[in-house]
């Protein structure tokens, strides 16, 4: 789960949960073929973007998403792209959707996750000074 990811010129452990849900709070993953198709969208963006996805689960109205991704996409862009691609398919593909501007509200929650706790993190950066 917490792998370090290597680029060129980086190592970095991004882990991102996320959770956002569709406008009006719509119930529309009671559908178990529309949390299907959403659960394959999401998993295609994510391979296209490199994008490691974690885990992800869905509850009738919202969508909890933990993801792995390198430094070079920010929390902003990676939420367009994964909503946008999946309401303009979603809406596309299920005909009782199809009538919505918009699938996705324009907000959601995003959290970082990793190996150590911010308090661990302060106490090292705070004591670096003193290693030398």
């Amino acid at each position: 789960m917490n792998e370090y990811r290597r680029t060129n010129t980086t190592v970095s452990l991004l882990n991102y949960h996320f959770v956002f849900c569709p406008r009006y709070r719509r119930k529309i993953f009671l559908q178990p073929k529309v949390e299907q198709r959403f659960k394959e969208l999401v998993k295609e963006v994510c391979e296209e973007l490199q994008i490691q996805v974690i885990a992800h689960e869905c509850d009738k109205d919202h969508t909890h998403l933990f993801l792995n991704a390198l430094p070079t996409l920010s929390p902003a862009d990676m939420m367009a792209k994964i909503k946008g691609v999946t309401s303009k398919k979603l809406r596309e593909e299920f005909p009782h959707l199809h009538h919505l501007p918009s699938l996705w509200t324009r907000s959601y929650f995003v959290s970082t996750a990793g190996n150590v706790s911010s308090e661990t993190i302060k106490r090292y950066v705070e004591n670096q000074k003193k290693r030398n």
